[in-house]
């Protein structure tokens, strides 16, 4: 009866993750009948939070900066100060980790930026506003389900080593097989619904804030119109970054420094 531990533990391992994923489920769904505000308008850097996370509010930024020529950007992944003045919290912070130089490699900028104060603070009032997955409760929806969708290969794996252990006679090793199924049939069972129920998955927006993204409209406007752009900008990331040369800088954004 070898299997039988393995079989406790594959039952472990889906029942954690699919409980995990349903409270994931309520807790998000939980601020947009509560505390979310219908009357919110997103402003750039709320939408680039929803839509990607800190790293997208700094891109945000550096691109709204690079366009408006105070700030270059360079097709080998350097910052260089243009216009020392930043005309917000968060542009300053861009400036502040550039360094007195004036200078800088790109992914040093971009990470210094994501973790100011000011993107701190976008995330709190987002929360706040019911709006974003405030810290600390046990993690989004998108999370969970990558941890039900690591559970499905765990507990076919558990499967195939118990099916090929040695079993006593009385037990066919289908009978085996089929137990290792229903763990494995609850995992399923739990992706297809969170795939119609709570798709798509965002680790930052709430249910409230997705069908505020969902209302936003980034390709709206004449091709000069620099709000519509970097609303594309905030909601795709950098892929809607037209220029070849902001698309090449940003193509080093993760990179390390080369010595």
């Amino acid at each position: 009866m070898f299997w039988v531990p393995l079989l406790l533990l594959a039952w472990a391992v889906a029942g954690v993750a699919c409980l995990r994923l349903c409270l994931a489920a309520v807790r998000a769904a939980a601020p947009a009948d509560s505390d979310a505000d219908p009357g919110h308008r997103l402003t750039l850097y709320e939408a680039a939070f929803l839509s990607g996370g800190p790293g997208r509010v700094a891109d945000v930024a550096l691109v709204a900066m690079a366009r408006q020529r105070r700030l270059l950007l360079a097709h080998t992944g350097w910052a260089t100060v243009v216009d020392p003045c930043g005309r917000d919290e968060l542009e300053r912070s861009v400036i502040g980790a550039i360094g007195p130089q004036g200078q800088s490699r790109l992914a040093p900028v971009r990470a210094a930026a994501a973790a100011a104060d000011a993107v701190r603070g976008i995330a709190e009032r987002l929360a706040g506003a019911g709006l974003a997955v405030a810290d600390g409760t046990g993690g989004s929806v998108a999370d969970a389900v990558r941890q039900v969708r690591l559970a499905v290969p765990a507990v076919a794996g558990l499967g195939a080593i118990a099916v090929w252990l040695p079993v006593p006679s009385e037990v066919p090793r289908h009978l085996v097989a089929l137990w290792f199924a229903l763990p494995l049939v609850l995992a399923l069972g739990c992706l297809a619904v969170a795939r119609f129920e709570v798709h798509p998955y965002s680790r930052w927006a709430s249910p409230a804030g997705q069908r505020l993204l969902g209302s936003l409209r980034p390709g709206d406007g004449d091709a000069g119109d620099e709000r519509a752009y970097l609303t594309s900008v905030a909601v795709r990331g950098i892929r809607a970054v037209d220029e070849p040369e902001l698309r090449a800088a940003f193509a080093h954004r993760d990179r390390h420094p080369r010595h």
